[in-house]
């Protein structure tokens, strides 16, 4: 059985599960990766002008010939002040001549002033190039300060969600479903990907062995007892069916649910916490190490070409210049750089894939 739509306060229905093309899919040909999640069965896509994906998406669709009206297309701003450009920015490399949903990525893309924000994002909608408009990342005092000045509400809030974080967003989920505003979770596998043992491990052990389905399964079926849409990803084309067949499962049980939710509040566990936070560290230390070994690369390269640059301008001018002297002088020089420049290009493309394999360990 497929998963289904939720109606919007808009009157427009939105696919229940969406396939993201953030995370590790970040700036990257994702193309294969989007024809195989439209095969298996997912119709709704979701990427953003900051991924830097939204032509692969275009491509995809262009490629697996699916009907544009069997697909909802979400894609989010990226900087604030330039909203409109960014939609029609968007809608350019998708390939297509509206989407279906438009968010503000984070709350400070709309401004300071969230009225003049929110009015572009509703002449979007006014005019077509979006049949629906929300946010992403919205807290509870962010949202509360847009519907003072909305005329026409935020459709949706994706927000991060999981067993781990939901006792902190609760009144936001209270307060998006008095406004018909419909939640959409993305990172809701944090808790096995990120903190694979503890009490909430074996909470969801225990049910998916009970219900003959996975972990995956069930942090799935949680979300969908909180009311949520869900936003996931993968290149694995398993684990994508694994997802879409949550749709066939029961809903979770009161205890179920409650068990979850318990397990949840007591947080992850404080061991793994700790190496999350010095994985992280590590990261980023690598990452500055190699934006330094490119700058040194750069660094060295524009040395060098000025060091002899200024050599040749002084033989040029000197009174007994020769090319052949000229040549019999530098060649040794010239070797060097060669040499140099050979290093550092290797060095720059030895740093650039690494970090390129890393992000596609995710």
């Amino acid at each position: 059985m497929p998963f289904g739509t939720v109606k919007l306060n808009d009157g427009n229905e939105l696919p229940v599960i969406a396939f993201g093309s953030g995370s590790s899919m970040k700036f990257h040909d994702i193309t294969q990766y989007v024809k195989q999640a439209i095969d298996v069965g997912f119709h709704h896509l979701d990427t953003a002008y900051n991924y830097q994906t939204e032509q692969y998406v275009g491509l995809a669709i262009k490629e697996t010939g699916v009907p544009r009206s069997e697909l909802f297309i979400t894609t989010k701003c990226g900087e604030g002040g330039h909203i409109l450009n960014n939609i029609h920015s968007s809608i350019a490399r998708l390939g297509v001549n509206s989407v279906n949903l438009y968010l503000s990525h984070v709350p400070e893309y709309l401004g300071d002033d969230y009225a003049a924000g929110w009015a572009q994002f509703e002449l979007i909608k006014r005019t077509g190039l979006a049949s629906s408009i929300g946010v992403s990342n919205f807290g509870v005092e962010e949202m509360q300060r847009l519907l003072k000045v909305a005329n026409v509400k935020p459709a949706v809030n994706q927000i991060k969600l999981h067993p781990y974080n939901y006792e902190s967003q609760k009144s936001l989920l209270q307060l998006c479903a008095e406004h018909g505003i419909v939640v959409q979770a993305y990172s809701s596998l944090d808790p096995i990907t990120k903190y694979p043992e503890g009490a909430l491990g074996k909470i969801l052990a225990k049910s998916a062995a009970q219900r003959k389905a996975t972990p995956t399964q069930m942090i799935f079926a949680w979300v969908l007892s909180k009311g949520a849409a869900i936003v996931t990803t993968s290149r694995s084309e398993e684990h994508l069916r694994e997802y879409l067949e949550v749709a066939d499962l029961t809903p979770l049980t009161p205890a179920e649910v409650a068990a979850i939710d318990a397990a949840g509040a007591a947080g992850p566990p404080s061991d793994q916490t700790i190496m999350v936070r010095i994985d992280r560290i590590r990261r980023t230390m690598v990452a500055r190490k190699e934006r330094l070994m490119t700058a040194v690369a750069i660094a060295a390269n524009v040395g060098l070409c000025v060091y002899w640059a200024v050599k040749a301008i002084k033989a040029v001018n000197s009174p007994t210049w020769s090319w052949i002297e000229y040549w019999e002088k530098m060649q040794a020089n010239y070797a060097v750089m060669g040499v140099v420049y050979v290093s550092t290009l290797s060095l720059w493309m030895y740093s650039y894939w690494t970090s390129k394999t890393r992000s596609l360990e995710l």
